[in-house]
């Protein structure tokens, strides 16, 4: 098989569940050279992932993940790694549909129904102003992010003092820190016009998620001959489906006999 550019992300915690596992092992399958970057001693991650620290990447403030979620500092770590290793950032559900060419230097694209940018798999030159720009934003918080109307600053104000500065930003806005700051600063750089279109990275909307563990549901009917990655969404993940295995015939049940993962192992 062909060796391919690398691809690698983070986890915070000690055990993969069986949709990470699905993930990650689909980029390995594909060729991709895959390193997942880990907070603790990480025993169940598919045969041929990397296991590396994160802190060869950066330290990681584990008492503003537990104020937060194990998902905020990926939204710094992700381009921090991308500036130091130049491989293509994925998340942990992000399911490897064909691999990455080896010429796609930007690697971005829109997702769900509004027209953002989203920041689940994204490939950048270690050296560009989109990438100064958004680690200048994540190392000098600003009192407001500058995109916030008014109802967001309340909603800021009205947190506990007690909280610090990036964790009352986080709880105003879940997403200031990933797609809402991609999304500006790909603006403000011009680089917003290099995105994919929504069938390439993220081709079932969020608002549809659902449909992945639906043996009913035509999943591969969002599907172009572009569509390079698919997104399951795990953050927007029903409780049950973190703890059953996936109905037989459905999306989730599919990839994972496709691909070798057995659900039933790594559950939450």
């Amino acid at each position: 098989m062909e060796e391919r550019r690398p691809v690698a992300s983070l986890w915070i915690g000690e055990k993969l569940h069986y949709l990470n596992q699905l993930c990650l092992k689909s980029h390995v399958i594909q060729g991709h050279p895959t390193t997942l970057y880990c907070t603790h001693d990480v025993q169940n991650a598919p045969e041929g992932v990397v296991i590396k620290p994160a802190t060869d990447i950066m330290d990681i403030d584990m008492e503003l993940v537990n104020s937060t979620s194990a998902s905020f500092l990926s939204n710094v770590f992700r381009y921090k790694m991308i500036r130091a290793t130049g491989a293509l950032w994925i998340d942990c559900d992000a399911f490897c549909h064909k691999p990455f060419p080896d010429d796609m230097e930007w690697v971005f694209g829109g997702h769900g129904m509004l027209g953002n940018l989203n920041c689940g798999v994204v490939g950048l030159p270690q050296e560009c102003e989109l990438m100064d720009q958004l680690l200048d934003y994540y190392e000098n918080l600003p009192d407001y992010p500058h995109w916030w109307n008014k109802n967001q600053r309340k909603k800021y104000d009205r947190l506990p003092e007690s909280m610090t500065h990036a964790a009352r930003i986080y709880k105003a806005e879940r997403t200031a820190f990933g797609p809402q700051a991609f999304t500006y600063f790909a603006k403000q750089t011009g680089d917003f016009e290099r995105a994919m279109s929504t069938d390439v990275l993220y081709p079932v909307p969020f608002q549809l998620n659902d449909i992945f563990y639906d043996p009913y549901g035509r999943v591969e009917g969002h599907f172009t001959d572009d569509t390079l990655s698919v997104h399951l969404y795990t953050n927007g993940t029903k409780p049950w489906w973190e703890k059953h295995v996936p109905l037989p015939g459905s999306y989730a049940a599919r990839m994972c006999e496709q691909v070798g993962i057995d659900p039933s192992k790594a559950l939450r």
